[in-house]
């Protein structure tokens, strides 16, 4: 079961039956070869989400998908319930939909962030963030959730069943970027934290340069 922790770490929890715990272990024994895999799409990803990549980089320091290291793997109980997508072809977010390679909806990371509408003056960010995927079945599914410690900052889709998430979250060393791998076919979150750390950050930043249509600062 996907559990937040209220002191704000985003940490996930099996819950603690033995199929769930049985299904970790079985994750964990191919942790190698998944994490062999993982670094070579993150590079990938990095490639493809430059901006990202040398948004970090300056605060941080250079790095690749190989300084990533995997924190957590867990089974996902996703949330969800009938809905259709929202977010139509005249919302400031709509060129922020990330498509399914095959159809399936749409992966959507930014109008939970992002609070923007025709009553409100000046858009604004939310302080929790949320994954949601609006499949073509107009079922919407909630995979991630993150408290005000964190941000979603790019997605992309690897293939048809995995979606990567990458975005940052604060701990006591600093601001952290992060990569979590969710796997939506088996609801298993792998979850990837690069141990380079920035001592502050402007949580509105990224998303200032990314969503042109929207100005938060």
């Amino acid at each position: 079961m996907l559990l937040l922790v209220p002191v704000g770490m985003i940490t996930f929890f099996s819950c603690e039956s033995s199929e769930s715990k049985n299904e970790n272990e079985a994750v964990e024994s191919t942790s190698e070869e998944e994490m062999t895999k993982f670094i070579a799409n993150l590079d990938l990803a990095l490639a493809q989400n430059s901006s990202w990549f040398s948004h970090w980089s300056a605060k941080v320091g250079a790095f690749e998908g190989a300084d990533f290291t995997l924190f957590l793997t867990d089974s996902i109980d996703p949330m969800e319930m009938p809905e259709r997508n929202p977010i139509l072809i005249n919302d400031p977010l709509y060129p922020y939909q990330l498509l399914h390679p095959t159809g399936n909806g749409t992966m959507d990371i930014f109008s939970y962030k992002i609070e923007v509408s025709d009553n409100i003056e000046k858009p604004f960010l939310n302080p929790d963030s949320e994954v949601i995927w609006y499949r073509e079945d107009g079922m919407k599914e909630r995979l991630l959730f993150m408290g005000p410690s964190g941000m979603f900052e790019e997605g992309l889709w690897l293939n048809e069943k995995e979606f990567l998430v990458l975005g940052y979250f604060q701990d006591d060393s600093g601001f952290r970027p992060m990569a979590w791998l969710i796997d939506v076919e088996n609801h298993i979150l792998r979850q990837f934290r690069l141990e380079k750390t920035s001592p502050d950050y402007d949580p509105e930043s990224y998303i200032n340069q990314k969503i042109k249509l929207v100005d938060l600062s």
